[in-house]
């Protein structure tokens, strides 16, 4: 496979992701989410989905940037692509425990899990190819926010 190919394979790979972990999310916004006390600093619900699809789609780029060094430095591009597929499974999980489960604090435990997993990520990926780890830094920042808006939810509605 060449460069681009990868680079879409992994780019559509995590856009299933999000779209997978959307169906959870869809229902409960119009249901679930309007009935929960949120901070001043919540952003409108139409935010989401453009957000994290141009975030499944730098990190998709990411890794497949990564992967295109596979044959130049397989162990370390291994080891990245392992933690980006955990961090993945991660995000997923999130969506499930906010709104699937209702359980904003099992949620806000996780999201400091996959922060920490973005923060690894990014730092195996900059190892690799610098442009791949600059591209998880708006990842980190969103989900800096998020982790923010979590707590918060979470307090307010304790």
């Amino acid at each position: 496979m060449n460069k681009i190919t990868k680079i879409l394979t992994i780019v559509v790979t995590c856009l299933a992701v999000g779209y997978f972990a959307g169906i959870i999310t869809r229902a409960e916004i119009l249901t679930w989410y309007p009935t929960l006390i949120k901070p001043s600093f919540n952003p409108p619900n139409w935010i989401f989905a453009p957000v994290w699809s141009m975030l499944y789609i730098l990190m998709g780029i990411a890794a497949g940037l990564v992967w295109s060094r596979m044959d130049f430095e397989k162990e370390l591009v291994k080891n990245a692509l392992m933690v980006f597929a955990i961090q993945l499974g991660l995000n997923s999980l999130w969506s499930y425990l906010f709104f699937g489960l209702h359980n904003v604090l099992l949620a806000g435990i996780e999201i400091v899990l996959l922060w920490l997993m973005i923060l690894e990520t990014y730092n195996q990926f900059s190892k690799i190819n610098k442009i791949a780890g600059y591209l998880f830094l708006p990842y980190l920042g969103w989900v800096s926010f998020a982790m923010v808006l979590n707590a918060s939810i979470w307090w307010l509605n304790r």
